[in-house]
């Protein structure tokens, strides 16, 4: 395998461990020893206290000085791994060892370099992360600011800057300082809290901007990112979208009502002319339904447009309920709640009938087409069920679209006009298909 980047290789040859090279050392001075003291014998036999002291005068030097040399290179490796956890410590991580014995601490010191070189290598990918992240931040639209708890702001990236500060640096300023010369909107919406949108104004044109907020701990200190967006050209595609949308649904359905009365009523002209009067009432009334059927057409689109805000009662459920089948046939699915609820009874009145004439629509029997209440903890529960075919991925994506229609003759408000209510209620709506064919039309709303 090859060796980390600046450490060196591990030292080959035949490996000799610790232990076996320290008992081979001891052996080695002892030996020494005992020929020192067996040649000192020699020369002098009836003196053995000279011999042992002049034995003791050379062994011991040998020894303490070979065994400090080798406890002195040991010592020394010692203090070098020492140094480098340190500097590992501080975040540098350029330092490897080298052991030119093959023993236990060659094998350490190997593990020691291969620590250093995965982290070198961990520290490397985290600084592209962080470059990659940080030309991210810098180069979004999104204008960001990172505001500790104590009010000084910590990160702020180039959109934030220019927004908020003509492009000078925002890190390190108060943020009230900051915010004392921004569009008093923009102070609104941070007084109200939470996500939201907000309209700043000058002498030429209104701007629209997204306000999201975050709260997160970093480093043990409560932090908030903000997130300044604005949205004002997207709004602007998007309506001038809708409204050629509108347009383009508004002149087909005109179209294809005066063309048929631009004939009868030139056919009827035809017949008065020549004295046949008898098909006249025929024809006066084809062009009243007509005319009916395009009126009812533009008051659809007049309710969608100027839906008022709720207006909530206390309303039991099964009066409302009874109320509501006098006008559409459906079956109610188990017991409505006991509880009253607070509503505008007009509005879901007009909301249910929509989607009940949309589950009558879709061709589901009669019988299979019902209505579910139920409380839940979190409010109540409206489920208008059918067993028509359901709606494919691409339909249940746009079914809630204003304007947006599958039927040949649909204006797509039933299901627009629904949700609007719902969500001026504070709830939601929502559909999924059901198991064995249908659809399910959910719509929850708050007990308050």
């Amino acid at each position: 395998m090859a060796p980390a980047p600046g450490s060196r290789p591990r030292p080959q040859g035949i490996r000799l461990s610790l232990l076996t090279r320290w008992t081979a050392l001891i052996g080695t001075l002892l030996t020494v020893g005992i020929l020192i003291a067996l040649a000192l014998e020699h020369f002098f036999p009836a003196r053995p206290g000279l011999v042992i002291g002049i034995c003791l005068l050379c062994v011991l030097p040998i020894c303490i000085i070979t065994i400090r040399a080798e406890l002195q290179r040991m010592l020394s490796l010692f203090r070098a791994l020492t140094g480098t956890v340190t500097s590992y410590q501080d975040g540098d991580f350029s330092f490897s060892l080298h052991w030119p014995q093959n023993d236990e601490l060659s094998d350490l010191v190997a593990a020691h370099n291969a620590l250093g070189a995965v982290l070198r290598q961990q520290r490397l990918d985290l600084v592209q992360r962080e470059l990659l992240l940080d030309t991210m931040v810098q180069n979004t639209p999104v204008a960001m600011l990172l505001v500790s708890e104590s009010g000084p702001i910590v990160y702020a990236n180039v959109a934030a800057r220019q927004l908020l500060s003509e492009g000078r640096k925002l890190e390190g300023h108060k943020l009230n300082d900051i915010l004392a010369n921004v569009a008093p909107e923009l102070l609104e919406a941070l007084a109200r809290g939470g996500d939201g949108l907000f309209t700043t104004k000058d002498d030429e044109e209104e701007e629209v901007y997204h306000l999201a907020r975050r709260s997160f701990n970093l480093n043990g200190r409560k932090h908030e990112l903000l997130l300044l967006r604005q949205l004002t050209m997207e709004l602007r595609r998007q309506e001038v979208q809708t409204w050629k949308k509108v347009i383009r649904v508004i002149s087909h359905e005109l179209n294809n009502s005066l063309a048929p009365l631009t004939s009868l009523a030139h056919s009827g002209a035809e017949l008065v002319r020549r004295g046949q009067t008898e098909k006249l009432p025929q024809i006066l009334g084809t062009i009243e339904e007509r005319t009916r059927h395009l009126e009812s057409f533009i008051l659809g689109y007049a309710r969608f447009a100027k839906l008022p805000a709720p207006r909530l009662e206390t309303q039991h459920w099964q009066p409302f309920i009874t109320q509501l089948g006098e006008q559409v046939v459906f079956t109610l699915a188990g017991e409505a709640p006991a509880e009253a609820s607070a509503f505008d009874p007009a509005q879901l009145e007009q909301a249910l009938i929509n989607l009940l004439k949309n589950a009558h629509e879709s061709g589901s029997p009669a019988s299979e087409v019902c209505i579910e209440v139920r409380r839940l903890h979190e409010g109540i529960r409206i489920d208008v069920l059918d067993r028509g075919p359901g709606m494919n991925d691409a339909v249940l994506t746009n079914a809630l679209v204003p304007f947006y229609s599958t039927k040949r003759s649909g204006t797509g408000l039933g299901l627009a006009l629904a949700r609007e209510i719902a969500e001026a209620h504070g709830g939601r709506i929502t559909l999924a298909n059901r198991e064995g064919g249908g659809l399910t039309v959910t719509m929850i709303l708050p007990l308050a």
